[in-house]
Formats: C-alpha cells, sequence, structure tokens
C-alpha cells in the first residue's frame, strides 16, 4: 500500500502518472536557453493534453545557474511564474539537488506554485537528501527522492539507498537511469526489488542513450513503478529521454491508463519541440557512447565542446569518464581528461 502523497486524492486508482521533463531536462540539450515564450506554449500543449505534472527548472536543478553547468536565459522564478500560470489541469514539479540547490529555493519554487519537489542524489548518497525531503514536507509538498545514475550499485545497495529516502518521508522513489546504461532485464529487476520492499510509490527516470527509453519503460511500469518521466520528443540530455509521445501511443495500445491524449502530444513535439533543437536529440553514435561507457547523459554537449577545442575524438573521452566512473557534478573533469587524451597524443 502506498503512502499518500498530495497528489492521491487527484491521482487515485491504477493510472500510472506521467512527469514531463521536457522543460527541465530539455534544458540540456538547449545549453539552458529556453525562453518563457517557448516554456509557455510547450506547456500549455503539455496541459492540454491532460499531463499530470511538468517539471520546470535548470537542467541541473534549482540554483543550477554557475560557470560548472551553464547559465540559462531567465530565472527560475521568471520560469515557474510564466508556466503555472497556464496550468488548468496538470501540476508544477521541480527538480533539487543538495548541495547545489538550498531550501530557500524550494521556498521560493513552492511560492511560485511548485507542487511537487523532486529531490536528488547520487545512487549511494540518499542521506544527503533527508533535510530537503524533511524541509518540502514541511512546505506541504508532494516529495520524491531520486537516485541518479542507478546503475552503477547493486540492487541490494540501491534499495537501501532508497529505504532512507523513504524513511525520511519521500511520498516516492525512483530509479534513475541518468546514463541510459540500464539493460532491460536491469531495469526489471532494480523496480521490482523497490516496489517489493518500501511501502511508498515508486518511479522511474531513464535516457535513450541505447535507444531503450521506451521499452524500459515500460518494463518499469509492468514491474510495478507508479509514476515514470517522458519527455516531448525525447526532448533532454544526451539521445535524450524516454519520448512521451511514443511512450503514449505504445500505452495507449497496451491498454495501459495514463489519462493522457496522444494528439496534442505529437503536436507539440512536431511543431513546438523538434524546430528548437540545436543538435538533434537522438541516438547517433557520440549519445550512444553515453549508455556504452555509462556516462551522465548532460555531459554529451560539454564534452563535444571539449573534443574540438582540443582535437581528440569525443568517444575516447566519456570511454575514459566512465572508466573513471565520473557522476553529475564533475562536469569540469571533462576538460582535465580532453586535455589529457590531447597531451597524450601528441607525445
Amino acid at each position: 500500500m502506498a503512502i499518500n502523497s498530495p497528489l492521491s486524492a487527484r491521482d487515485s486508482g491504477k493510472k500510472v502518472l506521467i512527469n514531463d521533463v521536457t522543460l527541465r531536462d530539455g534544458m540540456h540539450a538547449l545549453s539552458h536557453q529556453y525562453s518563457t515564450e517557448q516554456m509557455v506554449s510547450i506547456a500549455r500543449q503539455l496541459d492540454a493534453a491532460k499531463v499530470d505534472l511538468i517539471e520546470v527548472s535548470h537542467g541541473d536543478g534549482l540554483n543550477g545557474n554557475s560557470v560548472n553547468y551553464g547559465f540559462s536565459k531567465h530565472t527560475e522564478a521568471e520560469y515557474l511564474t510564466a508556466v503555472k500560470a497556464e496550468l488548468t489541469h496538470a501540476r508544477l514539479a521541480a527538480l533539487l539537488l543538495p548541495g547545489i540547490g538550498t531550501t530557500a529555493d524550494m521556498e521560493m519554487a513552492r511560492d511560485c506554485g511548485v507542487d511537487t519537489i523532486r529531490v536528488a542524489t547520487h545512487c549511494t548518497e540518499a542521506d544527503i537528501s533527508r533535510q530537503h525531503i524533511e524541509h518540502g514536507l514541511r512546505l506541504g509538498m508532494d516529495v520524491v527522492g531520486f537516485l541518479m545514475m542507478s546503475h552503477m550499485i547493486p540492487t541490494a545497495e540501491l534499495v537501501r539507498q532508497a529505504q532512507l529516502m523513504a524513511s525520511y518521508g519521500a511520498h516516492c522513489v525512483y530509479v534513475v537511469d541518468s546514463a541510459g546504461a540500464l539493460l532491460m532485464n536491469e531495469t526489471r529487476e532494480k523496480v521490482t526489488a523497490l516496489r517489493g520492499a518500501l511501502d511508498c510509490e515508486i518511479g522511474f527516470h531513464n535516457h535513450n542513450n541505447l535507444s531503450l527509453g521506451v521499452a524500459n519503460t515500460l518494463i518499469a511500469i509492468e514491474s510495478g513503478a507508479d509514476r515514470v518521466d517522458a519527455s516531448l520528443a525525447g526532448m533532454g540530455a544526451g539521445a535524450g529521454n524516454c519520448p512521451l509521445e511514443a511512450l503514449i501511443a505504445v500505452t495507449n495500445r497496451m491498454g495501459i491508463e495514463t489519462g493522457l491524449e496522444l494528439y496534442p502530444l505529437l503536436d507539440a513535439a512536431d511543431q513546438l519541440v523538434r524546430p528548437l533543437q540545436i543538435r538533434p536529440v537522438q541516438t547517433d553514435g557520440k549519445a550512444l557512447m553515453l549508455g556504452y561507457a555509462g556516462v551522465y547523459s548532460s555531459f554529451l554537449i560539454h564534452t563535444e565542446r571539449a573534443a574540438a577545442r582540443f582535437g581528440v575524438d569525443s568517444r575516447d573521452i566519456l570511454t575514459e569518464l566512465g572508466r573513471r566512473s565520473m557522476v553529475g557534478g564533475q562536469e569540469d573533469m571533462i576538460v582535465d581528461v580532453a586535455l589529457q587524451l590531447a597531451k597524450r597524443a601528441g607525445s
């Protein structure tokens, strides 16, 4: 029996809750340069399609604006306020990484209308989420724990980390495939294990780096996930996220209840999102290497820039980053690795 969240009363029954990340994870694909007008037009269409949750923030979460991660075109308060004003069905969500975002950022987000706060940590560091999860509960928010790079640790350890987040009061805990590296049997194993060990809701977020975005999301649903993430045209870091319109087309055919309407999603993906993509969000050779090497998806654009700057192969950079088990927050190491590879090539 799942612990009731503030969403439970409205979203009761067997319906899978869909959290759209086009306006948050999709920030990575645009180097965080969405305009408020672009966000509003996309959010309006998502709301018309009856999406449950629309996530808005810097790609690296609240207060992510920095030299390390990149600066967004507008402030998060401007983005959040503009999107909130358009919503008649969907609720507003935001991501926060402890150490980047603070409890003050959570309060700002709540004041801008955010209903759901998703507290994200590396998969071995759930203990640093306690302050933020408990503060979110005090603010009356729907609180989600987000265990990033879940492919990096054994399932038993992932369960222990998830149990910590649940013990702090999280309404839902996510298996997060940040690198798009999970194989289908691994997704089934991890989601099934969390479903069997926790009383709260279970979620799943992934990337399409091995072209398994829809397949793994469906496996997560079949394994007991209550919430899943997706984005229009897959708009997100690396090869993008599970493409929302494709997911809904498949769930409709399978008889899985989501409550979403397909046509507005198709229109939004084709007419609003794809025209914005500076670099096509697809499983090309470079994005595929993220999943193959098990590297954080938001590293892709940073890696391409470093490869061009130092004249090295981006695939070699990603392979080395994977060998070193680099994780989100270590973007500065991309330049370091590229420089070392260039020196080796020149010696």
